[in-house]
């Protein structure tokens, strides 16, 4: 297939939401891309053209990730990122219009920002001015294990190319710029009892009313509000899945409980983990996933800029996105994505046509002359 990166960024948007590329599935869309970014001012992978001073494209495909970028000699770089996969299809394929909204899988997470990204690299490939050197990244493999993150194999691979004064991840924020994340810990709560037919339920221990206990502390829990940067970040701790039970006539002598604590990014994994365990005291635990967060950087000059020049007021970032991984590179990074948050993954998720327009206009400001 083919993308025609002069159609309308509302119109790209349908044309990329109407190739599934649900994670792990990504190639067709990664070549459409690659191609689509090749043809706008890019080299042809044979090494003539790319990059240069008056305009062009360095192209590059690693896996089923594409990254493109200028190298004008500008005193600063901004990199954009966007993931090109969504989460499984929930019978919400071909995209529908509805008036002023674009109704499909991925719309809003995040091929929205995807189009966006797409438009201005064609007009950077096609010569226009920039006002800083921009490096565009379009990877794998978001929504899942995080060992299959294309973002974490570029990192390992093409460290070169993630080398920026400040990193835009595209994850839809309605079009307001939503600074750090959270982080997160999963931990398995395991409680313990004496297995025993039912019948005679007097000679058990069960597991599963242990864990009233735990459930109830959780129920109970008051989570901590923080505010970083003039941003506030509220925690929780919540049980998110629970498992036990060995027949519908034993007394269960295992149940386990999974928890999640979204934490305020000034906590380290280590000093969150210490905290589950002080609210769960008494309670076999083991980690399960955990994930560090990132602190706002609203204080670095490149983000500063971002911000007064946007006109928008930063807001705290509830969940854990790929700008955790920028800043552990020591990038400013932020959040700002023209799709609804609240409509990710769900089957009648849509995005606006007014704010992916609204996000191509703010950036095509922030980044061209």
């Amino acid at each position: 297939m083919e993308l025609d990166l002069a159609l309308s960024a509302g119109d790209l948007t349908r044309a990329l939401v109407d190739v599934p590329s649900v994670s792990g599935d990504e190639a067709t869309l990664a070549t459409a891309v690659e191609k689509a970014l090749r043809a706008a001012g890019g080299d042809d992978g044979s090494g003539a053209g790319g990059a240069g001073a008056a305009g062009g494209l360095e192209v590059l495909r690693d896996g089923d990730a594409v990254l493109a970028r200028t190298n004008r000699g500008l005193p600063s770089r901004v990199l954009l990122a966007g993931h090109l996969d969504t989460v499984p299809v929930a019978a919400n394929l071909p995209s529908r219009l509805d008036g002023t909204r674009l109704y499909g899988c991925g719309t809003s997470d995040m091929k929205a920002g995807v189009a966006v990204m797409l438009r201005l690299a064609a007009a950077a490939g096609e010569g226009a001015a920039t006002r800083h050197d921009v490096t565009w990244v379009f990877y794998d493999n978001e929504e899942v294990a995080a060992d299959r993150n294309g973002l974490r194999r570029i990192t390992s691979g093409h460290r070169d190319w993630l080398q920026a004064d400040l990193a835009i991840l595209m994850e839809p924020t309605g079009g307001e710029i939503e600074a750090g994340c959270q982080g997160t810990v999963r931990v398995v709560a395991t409680t313990r009892g004496r297995r025993a037919h039912s019948a005679r339920s007097w000679l058990g221990d069960n597991a599963i009313h242990r864990a009233g206990e735990l459930l109830t502390r959780l129920a109970a829990y008051q989570p901590r509000s923080v505010t970083l940067d003039g941003c506030t970040y509220r925690e929780g701790l919540s049980a998110v899945r629970i498992d036990g039970g060995v027949a519908g006539n034993v007394i269960p002598d295992e149940c386990r409980v999974t928890v999640n604590f979204r934490f305020a990014p000034d906590r380290d994994v280590p000093a969150a983990l210490d905290h589950v365990a002080q609210v769960l005291d008494g309670f076999e635990l083991s980690v399960e996933d955990s994930a560090r967060g990132a602190l706002p950087g609203l204080s670095a000059p490149a983000a500063a800029a971002f911000v007064a020049a946007t006109a928008r007021t930063p807001a705290a970032k509830f969940g854990w996105t790929d700008v955790a991984r920028f800043a552990e590179l020591g990038i400013p990074a932020l959040n700002y994505g023209p799709g609804d948050p609240n409509l990710a993954h769900t089957r009648d998720e849509y995005v606006e046509l007014a704010l992916i327009d609204e996000a191509e206009r703010v950036l095509r400001s922030y980044l061209l002359s």
